[in-house]
């Protein structure tokens, strides 16, 4: 059993990296596969809409279950949901019905977030309180590193598709589930994260104010992302632009990558050494000014093939770069403004307005792209963009 703050620090940081390659390999998977049989951008969001769902109240109770029984325990849980819910997509593929694979991203949406909550929680108990430079560099590095692999794992789901079938590909991601589950099981310490108390079930809702803002600047935030990024770009992609599927699973895997490592290097951009909570306002201000130019250029612009092309990519990778930055800053916040007693509730209830950010965002995707095309979906994503400003305005630690 690893023994070391840093030892458990390294099987935290790689039984993460396993889970989050199968979580983004299986998204790439079912919005391609599902395309691919004809469904609607809103029929795929409503795909996901269960897997957002849950991800909101285990988020809630996970926080719960983590501070009574022991961080390992709710990560390991993870794993075995995860292992669950791909094996059930292993059935024929003519039972793959709608109401089926909602309920399999159900269980993998409640196994995600069981995962992340521990992982993101356990941190702040194996780095002592008052190494807040640590904390911040080991944060990134978790969160940036969780979104490159995430990134490689679309990648990999775009190309498992080109090179295998459906079932294949599925079957492959249940042995990487796995065996991170059976490492964690025999490495991890047993107690990590428990309470000396046991929380009652009202503990699981947040009573600081400063967790509270941030948490509503946080559901903001990835509703605005997602509400242009899960459903409506890959689909445009696909039907206006032309791309082949191993064409816009790399490009995500490229874009999802280079946003974890900008994410990882954060505190070597000088934020460390600066007033985070004001630093989080200039970030959410740099954001919307962002997304407002990729509007303004698409609206003169994108008039053609050629320039919708130029303008999104470039667009693409000058929004992942500063959300990288705010994703990563907003991470480590929640972080320092945890309770060391009760972390995981802390932590936990942050997490929840960060699935209901993606839920909100996942379902306007598929909405608004049939409705009115990927410009409303930018429009969107520019008012929430401004929300968020508006609210990490009154950060305070």
């Amino acid at each position: 059993m690893a023994s070391s703050p840093m030892q458990q620090y390294a099987v935290i940081t790689g039984n993460y990296w396993a889970f989050t390659l199968s979580d983004g390999a299986l998204r790439m998977l079912v919005v391609l596969y599902f395309y691919q049989l004809g469904y609607t951008p809103l029929a795929i969001a409503m795909l996901f809409l269960f897997y957002e769902f849950f991800g909101v109240v285990t988020n809630l109770v996970g926080g719960w279950l983590g501070a009574r029984l022991g961080l390992n325990r709710t990560m390991q849980l993870g794993m075995l949901l995860q292992v669950g819910a791909l094996s059930m997509l292993l059935v024929d593929e003519s039972m793959l019905s709608v109401a089926w694979v909602m309920a399999a991203q159900a269980l993998s949406g409640i196994a995600k977030d069981l995962n992340k909550m521990s992982a993101k929680s356990a941190i702040k108990m194996v780095v002592s309180e008052h190494q807040q430079g640590r904390l911040y560099s080991w944060i990134a590095i978790l969160t940036g590193s969780k979104n490159a692999l995430k990134g490689i794992g679309y990648f990999l789901g775009g190309a498992l598709l080109a090179l295998m079938s459906f079932k294949g590909a599925i079957t492959a991601l249940v042995l990487l589930v796995g065996t991170g589950f059976l490492l964690s099981s025999l490495l991890l310490q047993e107690d990590l994260g428990r309470t000396k108390y046991k929380p009652k079930f009202k503990d699981m809702f947040s009573k600081s104010a400063a967790l509270n803002r941030l948490s509503a600047a946080r559901l903001l935030l990835f509703a605005s992302r997602d509400v242009w990024f899960v459903v409506a770009l890959p689909v445009f992609f696909i039907s206006q632009l032309g791309w082949q599927h191993g064409e816009v699973g790399t490009f995500m895997a490229v874009w999802i990558i280079g946003y974890g490592v900008v994410q990882s290097l954060a505190p070597r951009l000088g934020l460390k050494n600066s007033d985070v909570f004001a630093q989080a306002v200039r970030l959410s201000a740099l954001l919307a000014l962002t997304t407002a130019l990729i509007v303004a250029v698409y609206w003169v612009f994108g008039n053609s093939v050629p320039m919708q092309t130029w303008i999104l990519v470039i667009g693409l990778l000058l929004f992942g770069a500063v959300f990288a930055i705010n994703s990563s800053l907003h991470s480590y916040l929640v972080v320092k403004l945890a309770d060391r007693e009760s972390v995981s509730l802390d932590v936990g209830f942050y997490y929840m307005a960060n699935a209901s950010g993606r839920l909100i965002g996942t379902v306007l995707s598929g909405w608004l792209y049939q409705q009115s095309g990927l410009l409303a979906c930018l429009v969107c994503a520019l008012c929430m963009q401004v929300a968020t400003w508006s609210v990490s305005r009154g950060l305070r630690d």
